[in-house]
C-alpha cells in the first residue's frame, strides 16, 4: 500500500514535440491501445509515488490535465529535457524523500520496476538507475563516420527509466546548470555514485511509429486467440444511514453517504466482478459472494476483486482489460480518477483498467439523487502457460 512506502514524488517530463516521431500532437499524446504514452505511463507507475508531477509542451497544459485529473500537478516544461525536470522539481512536496524521474517515452514500465528502483534507494543509495545487458557490438565513430573504437560490450549497459534519487542529490545535481540526456549523467558529472539495477525489456523506448506495434505484443499478446467478454451491472441506493460510509472503486469517499448492500456496496467494483464472471462463464456476483454466503458479508470491494481475480485465473484466465463507468450525480468522479483506477488495477494483480463517469439527466435511480450505479465490460484471454 502507498501508505507502507517512503514518500515519493514521480516526475514526467513530456514536454517533447514528437517531431522526430512524426506526429502532429506532442509524442506523449499518441495513442497507444486506446491510451495516451503519458496515461500509460502514469498509470503504470503512479501506485509508487505519493506526488505525480508531469511537464507538459507549453499550450497543451489544460489537454494534460483533462486527460490525467486533478491527482496529477501538470506543469510547464521546458526546451530541453533537463529544463523540464528542474522546472517539475520546484514543485515536490517538501516531505518527498526519494524522486523517480521518468519518460513518458517508456510507457510501459511497469509499477515493479518503480518499487525496485524505490527499494535500493531505501537500501541506502542515493542515485539507482535501471538497465539492460547490450547484445550487440558496439562501435565508436569519428565525424566522418568512421569506426574509432570499438567498447567492450560486457561492461556496457543501455539504460532505461524511471531513475531514481534521494531528493537532495537530484536537486544537487540540477543545481550544476548542465544539460544531459538522463539524470544519471547529472549525478555523474558531480562525481556521485550510480547504482544500476536490471531493468525490464518492456520498459522499451517510443522513438519511431513502429516501436508502437512492438508495445503492442505487450498489451496484447499473440496467444490471445481464445478471447472472452462480459458485461456486468450493479446498483444500490444511498442509505437511510447517514453515517453509512461511502465506497466506490476501492476508494473511501469522506462526507458522503454509503449505499446499503450486503457486502460494502462498493457498484463499481461490484459491476466489474459480474463482467469477469460472465466472460470467464463461472456464475455471477449472486452465486459467488451473495447473501448466503456470510463470509463476505461487509467485504470490501477491493476484496471481491481479488477474489474473482483468483477464481478467474483458476478457470484459465487472464485479464485483458476491464472498463468501468459509474453512474450518478454524485461523488464527482474526476478528481480521484487515476486513484479509482490504481486501486482497482492493484485489486486485480496489475490488470490495465478504464474508469469513467456519466449521469442520466434526471432519470431514474441514479438521475433522481437517490443512488448509485455502475456498468462494466471485461476482456479474457486464455492463459497459456
Amino acid at each position: 500500500m502507498r501508505s507502507l512506502l517512503p514518500k515519493v514524488a514521480l516526475l514526467i517530463p513530456a514536454a517533447g514535440s514528437g517531431e522526430r516521431f512524426g506526429a502532429q500532437v506532442p509524442k506523449a499524446l499518441v495513442q497507444l491501445n486506446g491510451r495516451t504514452l503519458i496515461e500509460h505511463a502514469v498509470l503504470n507507475l503512479g501506485a509508487t509515488a505519493t506526488q505525480i508531477i508531469v511537464a507538459a509542451p507549453a499550450g497543451y497544459e489544460e489537454n494534460f490535465r483533462k486527460i490525467l485529473g486533478d491527482a496529477v500537478t501538470v506543469v510547464t516544461g521546458g526546451d530541453t529535457r533537463t529544463k523540464s525536470v528542474k522546472i517539475a522539481l520546484e514543485s515536490v512536496d517538501s516531505d518527498i524523500e526519494f524522486v523517480l524521474v521518468h519518460d513518458a517515452a517508456r510507457p510501459l514500465a511497469s509499477a515493479e520496476l518503480g518499487k525496485s528502483v524505490i527499494e535500493a534507494l531505501a537500501s541506502g543509495d542515493v542515485a539507482v538507475i535501471p538497465a539492460l545487458n547490450v547484445s550487440d557490438t558496439i562501435k565508436e565513430v569519428d565525424a566522418s563516420n568512421y569506426v574509432v573504437a570499438t567498447p567492450n560490450r560486457e561492461r556496457l549497459r543501455a539504460v532505461q527509466t524511471p531513475q531514481g534519487f534521494a531528493r537532495e542529490t537530484l536537486f544537487k545535481a540540477h543545481m550544476q546548470n548542465i544539460e544531459a540526456t538522463d539524470d544519471g549523467a547529472l549525478v555523474e558529472a558531480m562525481r556521485g555514485k550510480v547504482k544500476l539495477i536490471a531493468g525490464e525489456v518492456r520498459a522499451l523506448k517510443i522513438t519511431n511509429p513502429e516501436d508502437l506495434a512492438t508495445a503492442m505484443k505487450y498489451l496484447v499478446p499473440d496467444q490471445a486467440s481464445d478471447i472472452r467478454t462480459g458485461v456486468g451491472v450493479d446498483a444500490h441506493a444511498f442509505s437511510s444511514d447517514p453515517k453509512r460510509p461511502l465506497w466506490l472503486a476501492g476508494l473511501l469517499w469522506e462526507n458522503e453517504i454509503g449505499v446499503d448492500g450486503h457486502s460494502d456496496g462498493d457498484v463499481a467494483a461490484h459491476a466489474i466482478c459480474d463482467a469477469l464472471f460472465a466472460a470467464a462463464n463461472i456464475g455471477d456476483l449472486g452465486s459467488n459472494f451473495g447473501t448466503s454466503k456470510p463470509e463476505y458479508a461487509g467485504a470490501s470491494g477491493a476484496k471481491l476483486l481479488s477474489e474473482t481475480l483468483n477464481l478467474v485465473s483458476a478457470a484459465g484466465f487472464k485479464i485483458q482489460n476491464v472498463t468501468v463507468q459509474i453512474v450518478g450525480n454524485r461523488p464527482k468522479i474526476g478528481a480521484r480518477r487515476l486513484d479509482a483506477i490504481t486501486e482497482i488495477s492493484r485489486a486485480l494483480g496489475g490488470a490495465q483498467v478504464s474508469v469513467s463517469a456519466t449521469t442520466t439527466d434526471g432519470l431514474g435511480l441514479t438521475g433522481e439523487g437517490k443512488g448509485i450505479g455502475a456498468i462494466a465490460t471485461a476482456l479474457l484471454v486464455r492463459d497459456g502457460r
